[in-house]
């Protein structure tokens, strides 16, 4: 059984969004990371990169491919979560709470009216999995 918890935003990229005023966590979907299988490698960007919504923020590897991260916003990168750069598998076990990626200080609040909630989220999902 997927989780999307109710209190963050989502990208039809499968990352998410915690917003905390212009702070903005993202992660990788309960989805998303089920879908790479077991995650091998991560590449995020340093703190002070500008990254920009829909555009590639970093590469993430698992056993079954490499694939880009795409950012639900755009904005500077203030914090990088550096305990999973020592240890991947956070993300497949805890994707919502110890696996987040980066911390971005959003530029244009109005960027979040181009995420999903949750339920928007799960209805995008069981569509591409062409379970609707």
């Amino acid at each position: 059984m997927m989780v999307f918890p109710d209190d963050l935003l989502y990208s039809r990229e499968h990352t998410w969004a915690r917003v905390d005023g212009n702070l903005v966590t993202i992660g990788i979907t309960d989805y998303g990371q089920d879908k790479l299988g077991e995650i091998l490698n991560l590449d995020l960007p340093e703190v002070d990169t500008y990254v920009e919504q829909d555009e590639p923020f970093g590469i993430i590897e698992s056993a079954k491919t490499v694939t880009e991260l795409i950012s639900p916003v755009s904005g500077d990168v203030v914090r990088v979560n550096d305990d999973i750069t020592d240890d991947v598998g956070i993300i497949n076990s805890d994707p919502y709470d110890t696996g987040w990626l980066i911390v971005v200080e959003m530029k244009d609040a109005s960027e979040l009216d181009n995420l999903l909630d949750s339920t928007e989220y799960n209805d995008y999902v069981l569509g591409e999995e062409g379970l609707d």
